[in-house]
């Protein structure tokens, strides 16, 4: 049972202190090891994902943009969006964060910056397309070595990603610009030998990039491709290894689908996955996205049913929803066409 006095303490903190509550219900560091760690690293030093330790970011970032960040995310851009966490939840998360650096959190103004966007883009062409691209698309691939020049320790972000537009303030744009971001490739405008006016104009620009819509807004494919096939199951796996190498694919192994989950010797020898690979394909797509290699070397799996003979992969369109890359669109159109061509050619 309460004690009086500790009672009437505890109703005096719910009533004066509305956030107490809060601050003890989630665990910051624990949340950002589930939700944010494999991509920004667990100390925030990075990987797939920006680096978040870093003092000149987390002395412009003010709070309303790491919320709207992890609301909203990067449509196309890798980082997800985190609907799923709630209020006490999200704010734990920036605590944690924050917990990296003594410096204090920003505070800024709503009221926009009066630049003028027509000089800002002649700027934005001098000094910044270099690493965020003509139209502030970003760097290409992810943070991760393999995908990005090696002298580039991050990958320029996205400055017309409707996610990044929504959370970020004008004045946190020009911070950024007047402080620059050491331990990046990112200088300050007076290191450039640009003022603080042309930071103004610099923001009116970014203001207008737009971005092309995602393919994360679209409805969802079929997660497969599948045809039956008009031949018998020996004839069918030949069919489907000539349409293979007549497309400059090496076949990799030849592989019974439920090896190493049936007894050996007792495996259905009528369901066979084929893999195969064109190296140069695999490093385009792996420098897109590393994580793509959860889904190479290629493979297609024919397999005998009382229905009869079909011959079923995954739909590689599936890919850029799934990693939330705008880059892999190209590449997995290309791979759905390779894919559905070798199954037609197989199958008919």
């Amino acid at each position: 049972m309460m004690l009086p006095k500790l009672k009437t303490l505890a109703i005096y903190a719910l009533v004066f202190f509305p956030r107490f509550p809060m601050a003890i219900g989630a665990d910051g560091a624990l949340l950002y090891q589930q939700h944010c760690a494999v991509c920004h690293g667990a100390s925030g030093d990075g990987g797939v994902g920006i680096p978040l330790n870093l003092p000149d970011f987390l002395a412009v970032a003010s709070d309303d943009y790491f919320r709207e960040t992890l609301r909203r995310g990067r449509p196309g851009r890798v980082m997800p969006a985190f609907p799923n966490l709630d209020d006490d939840q999200v704010n734990a998360i920036i605590e944690h964060i924050r917990s990296w650096s003594d410096q204090s959190r920003p505070d800024y103004p709503a009221t926009p910056l009066n630049g003028k966007p027509e000089r800002g883009e002649k700027l934005f062409t001098a000094h910044c397309v270099s690493c965020h691209g003509p139209e502030g698309h970003g760097g290409s691939g992810t943070g991760v070595t393999f995908s990005r020049p090696r002298g580039a320790p991050v990958m320029a972000p996205a400055l017309d990603n409707p996610g990044f537009q929504a959370s970020v303030s004008d004045a946190m744009m020009k911070a950024t610009l007047l402080r620059g971001r050491r331990g990046t490739p990112m200088p300050s405008i007076e290191a450039l030998g640009l003022k603080a006016d042309d930071a103004d104009d610099l923001v009116a620009y970014i203001r207008q990039l737009k971005s092309k819509p995602s393919k994360a807004d679209e409805p969802p494919t079929e997660s497969v491709i599948r045809l039956e096939s008009a031949h018998d199951f020996e004839q069918t796996l030949e069919n489907v290894k000539q349409a293979v190498i007549g497309r400059n694919f090496r076949i990799i192994r030849e592989q019974l689908l439920e090896q190493g989950l049936a007894p050996e010797g007792q495996e259905n020898k009528r369901q066979v996955m084929l893999y195969f690979c064109n190296f140069a394909f695999l490093n385009d797509a792996l420098a897109l996205d590393p994580r793509v290699g959860l889904f190479l070397p290629c493979r297609i799996t024919v397999f005998e049913t009382e229905q009869g003979v079909q011959v079923m992969s995954i739909n590689p369109k599936n890919l850029s929803r799934l990693f939330n890359n705008q880059e892999l669109d190209e590449a997995c159109q290309k791979m759905q066409d390779m894919y559905q061509d070798i199954i037609e050619e197989a199958t008919l």
